[in-house]
């Protein structure tokens, strides 16, 4: 198989699950370029014109693949993201990896992580619960595998369950703002892109975790 025009390998990444938007762009071979801005509530007002103006010298034809966090965190925030990436994705006739926001997490602050090597996550959510997972490092050092899926669940339920698991594993807490591990979703979309995975927009579903409205 012919190697694709280097024009054609920049991945994008969206990261839009907390108050910062965070962007990244690489082509696998450079450095990522990458911005974060504290937006809060504003994100739908600046989020395309930030887009625009970071992308140059690059073009929208340069984007082999995009990327976007598809939670746990703000729902008004992932669902923003989400929905700007599928329309990108498909009016680029690109793959969308939809990523959870824990594993970009994981792999922007755990470098120590021995292979096959569990490590726990948890995240504040609202009505008193955590959104809280399990990841395995790869065999490979490269990336993160789900283990335990991403739920919201109570303090005490949760650390029930890693009471559970021997030897026991670390567990971090990821912090409120997320925005600057947009690298590191890209970088586990890079990956998935260099398997030839190619992941159709229509796949990419936010994860709320929660329902938006107490009941």
């Amino acid at each position: 198989m012919m190697a694709e025009p280097e024009a054609t390998r920049y991945g994008l990444a969206l990261h839009t699950t907390s108050p910062q938007f965070g962007l990244a762009l690489s082509d696998g071979v450079g450095t990522p370029r990458s911005r974060v801005w504290d937006l809060g509530r504003e994100l739908s007002v600046h989020m395309h014109r930030l887009l625009a103006e970071f992308l140059p010298p690059q073009t929208w034809q340069d984007l082999a693949f995009l990327a976007v966090a598809n939670g746990p965190g703000s729902f008004t925030g992932t669902r923003i993201g989400v929905t700007a990436a599928r329309v990108l994705a498909q009016q680029l006739d690109i793959p969308l990896f939809s990523l959870s926001a824990l594993a970009a997490f994981l792999q922007m602050t755990v470098a120590d992580a021995a292979p096959n090597e569990l490590v726990a996550i948890q995240l504040p959510a609202r009505r008193q619960q955590v959104f809280a997972a399990i990841y395995r490092r790869s065999s490979d050092g490269r990336t993160w595998q789900t283990w335990r899926t991403e739920t919201a669940i109570a303090p005490e339920q949760w650390q029930q369950e890693l009471a559970a698991i021997a030897p026991p594993i670390r567990l971090l807490e990821a912090p409120e703002n997320l925005g600057d591990t947009v690298t590191g979703l890209l970088e586990l979309a890079r990956w998935e892109w260099a398997q030839g995975t190619r992941s159709h927009w229509s796949d990419a579903v936010p994860f709320y975790g929660q329902h938006p409205v107490e009941t």
